[in-house]
């Protein structure tokens, strides 16, 4: 692989044309004058159809196997967007071939094949960076610039709730409901949504839990071999808790976040924000009467009912860049990653049995910023 300049664009090979790639991925890079996808993978004929069409300029490949066979030379790194399953293949042999890793969430399906993949990365020395989309929401990073400005204090806890009136559909051209199935999903809506909800959970926290409690349900066993309905109770260090819902069987297409602070508190429905700050009007205690709230109430166009997500897949990918170009090869985002792989497969098994509190792994000194 040739050494990045900022004058030469990096050449991407996408794995996996479905919804996202199709309609998230490959339109972000349009808009990119530092990066060219050359080649486009995907097991549907109909589908390399359309990538074809739509790149006359790119290569076109039945599967992984034959697009890095035949395109690892000229590559400098892989979109993997294909369904969970396969993620963890896909992303060993592009190490293996000396090339950075760009992969959708979740970025495995277990916690093995997660802590393989970062210790591959860290060997290989090339970037393995997931697709941490969400924090790049308008109204998110809002979020997290009023955490750091220490307007509400020490965050104590945090909800999240995630509302969808159906899982989201794959294309027609194959396997429209692959979400619902284990063997190419790893899991229901906690494998799928869960990254989103945890890692902000991580980040607005600004730790990882020591504990999980999950209970889960799936509406539907007649047909699907999935949960539908998540939820969990996270424990922090210092006794704070963080609250995850998500829901497939949901009337409304709604996220609702609220951050709770020791001087105050933001809360967000889609792209409304509202900050309230603590004013104490007497005493030294904050009682009830003893302190009223300063509201400011903000619209942000965070774009919550597109689900290509292009415009935050943009702001996501300037991370990945800034990774390639410092040599972050198992960094902060993928040390993220394999947290809430722990998360979500802890989980499921908290949920089997009886809704039991599990432990997770330590942080390690400093927390979550320790590398």
């Amino acid at each position: 692989m040739a050494p990045r300049t900022p004058a030469r664009k990096l050449r991407g090979a996408l794995v996996g044309h479905g919804f996202i790639g199709a309609q998230g991925h490959l339109p972000a890079y349009a808009k990119r004058d530092d990066v060219e996808i050359v080649a486009v993978a995907d097991v549907s004929e109909a589908r390399r159809a359309l990538a074809a069409a739509r790149l006359p300029g790119a290569r076109t490949y039945p599967d992984a196997a034959a697009l890095l066979a035949a395109e690892a030379g000229v590559l400098d790194f892989v979109d993997v967007a294909t369904p969970p399953c396969d993620h963890a293949a896909i992303a060993h042999r592009a190490l293996d071939l000396g090339l950075h890793v760009l992969c959708e969430k979740p970025l495995t399906t277990t916690l093995a094949d997660a802590t393989a993949l970062l210790e591959h990365a860290a060997r290989a020395r090339r970037v393995l960076y997931p697709c941490h989309n969400y924090k790049h929401a308008p109204v998110v990073s809002a979020v997290r610039e009023i955490i750091a400005s220490g307007r509400i204090g020490t965050v104590r806890s945090v909800t999240l709730e995630t509302f969808r009136n159906t899982h989201a559909k794959g294309v027609p051209e194959w396997n429209t409901h692959w979400r619902r199935q284990v063997r190419w999903s790893g899991g229901g809506i906690a494998m799928d949504h869960g990254s989103h909800t945890l890692y902000l959970t991580f980040d607005w926290m600004k730790d990882w839990p020591v504990a999980v409690t999950a209970k889960m349900a799936n509406q539907e066993p007649e047909r699907w071999d999935t949960e539908d309905n998540f939820s969990a109770v996270l424990t922090f260090p210092g006794g704070r808790l963080a609250h995850a819902h998500l829901t497939w069987t949901a009337g409304v297409r709604k996220v609702i976040y609220t951050v709770q602070g020791e001087a105050g508190a933001v809360t967000v429905d889609d792209d409304e924000l509202q900050l309230a700050v603590m004013r104490r009007t007497s005493g030294p205690e904050v009682a009830q009467g003893a302190v009223t709230w300063d509201v400011e109430r903000r619209t942000l166009d965070s774009e919550w009912m597109d689900a290509s997500h292009t415009r935050w897949f943009n702001a996501m990918f300037d991370g990945f860049l800034a990774a390639v170009d410092a040599g972050d090869f198992a960094g902060a985002e993928a040390r993220d990653a394999w947290r809430c792989i722990e998360v979500i497969t802890t989980a499921y098994r908290s949920a089997a049995d009886g809704c039991r509190e599990l432990p997770l792994s330590a942080p390690g000194p400093g927390g979550r910023s320790a590398p």
